[in-house]
């Protein structure tokens, strides 16, 4: 299908240099977030560009010819940083590597896929999860992903202590796992259900590592009782659904030029009998309802916040962190919209070859075929 065209909106500019106004297509303009989502964008950014180019470079994840030519046009730095505002600048440094680190990941996952490199995909996923667990061990790993991987996993793993660090593990695991789903979904040409794909994608997107890493950017773990109170919780799925579902939104062109099965516009179009106009409405209109369900619950956590702020210095210091990452939480929703509209990511109209991204190398992923048992 051809990428979304005509236009309604035009961003609002970067605080920070380079950037050229973009145009919003009709069927991806979300006029609530324009309106009532102000664009933030953390100060430490222009800095964040430089150090993410040396960081692909040095890991090897990209080459540097494509590095130099592509990595500030993907925008995966202006993301992060207008994800996870008032963070340090270490911990916003080591978010973005794994926030480029799982872009880089997806397209390795695509590839693969493609190829039907099924041991290769294996000791890929192995690789993760023992970096997971065991960070230190796999920083030299002959696969750059796995090496990338576990650099991004012990540089996080240094901000907030054993208990954070286990619960991101216990959330990270089945992020591969679902992934590996996803896989052999694609080698077996099955497109999940509207349902299954929901809570798929909750996975693949990484929905509770990204909530995780609000904490050491607020720099203080929530107890168990705030992370499961229902108005945080609804607040978290609001907006993480929100991202998942809108980025299935822009990159419906891309994924149906490249085979991909894995989209709620796909599901909507396999299992409702949906054609592809009504699909990208009814997804359009899930993206909008994680709008107005987050501004409610919003609400509801700034509330719980005040009842914790109760005069003493640790309940002042608890309703700082919750503010903290509800602040965030709405930051997203700006962030990831205005992303999908500056990223080169999506823009398959302008490639070659509609189904291989040029940012993507197959030769790189040729040479990881190479790597042998851990």
């Amino acid at each position: 299908m051809p990428a979304y065209s005509g236009s309604t909106s035009q961003t609002q500019q970067r605080t920070q240099p380079h950037t050229q106004p973009v145009s919003v297509p009709p069927a991806l303009a979300v006029p609530v977030i324009e309106a009532a989502f102000p664009r933030r964008l953390h100060p430490y950014w222009p800095k964040l560009q430089e150090k993410s180019r040396t960081w692909l470079r040095e890991m090897r994840l990209m080459p540097p010819d494509k590095v130099e030519r592509y990595a500030d046009s993907l925008c995966y730095t202006d993301l992060v940083a207008g994800y996870y505002i008032g963070a340090p600048d270490e911990l916003l440094t080591a978010i973005a590597d794994l926030s480029s680190w799982f872009f880089a990941w997806d397209d390795r996952h695509d590839r693969d896929s493609v190829h039907g490199r099924a041991a290769q995909w294996r000791r890929l996923c192995r690789g993760l999860h023992g970096a997971l667990n065991e960070p230190r061990q796999y920083l030299h790993h002959r696969d750059p992903l796995v090496a990338g991987f576990a650099d991004c996993v012990l540089r996080l793993y240094a901000f907030l202590g054993p208990s954070w660090n286990a619960r991101f593990a216990r959330h990270f695991h089945p992020v591969i796992e679902a992934y590996d789903q996803e896989f052999r979904n694609r080698r077996t040409g099955t497109v999940p259900t509207v349902e299954a794909y929901i809570e798929l994608r909750r996975l693949t997107f990484a929905h509770w590592a990204w909530i995780d890493l609000l904490e050491p950017t607020a720099r203080y773990e929530l107890p168990r009782l705030i992370r499961k109170h229902p108005a945080y919780r609804r607040a978290a799925l609001a907006t993480q659904d929100f991202s998942a579902w809108y980025n299935d939104l822009c990159s419906l062109p891309k994924e149906l030029a490249g085979d991909e099965l894995h989209n709620l516009g796909i599901s909507l179009i396999q299992h409702e009998g949906m054609k592809l106009e009504e699909a990208v409405v009814e997804v359009h209109r899930r993206v909008t309802r994680c709008v107005n369900e987050f501004l409610m619950a919003e609400q509801e956590v700034y509330a719980l916040a005040e009842q914790l702020a109760d005069g003493s210095v640790a309940g002042k210091e608890l309703a700082a962190a919750v503010e903290s990452c509800v602040f965030n939480m709405r930051n997203w929703f700006s962030s990831v919209y205005w992303f999908h509209h500056e990223s080169g990511r999506y823009r398959v109209d302008s490639w070659d070859d509609r189904s291989m991204p040029p940012y993507v190398t197959e030769g790189t992923v040729a040479e990881n075929e190479l790597v042998g048992e851990e």
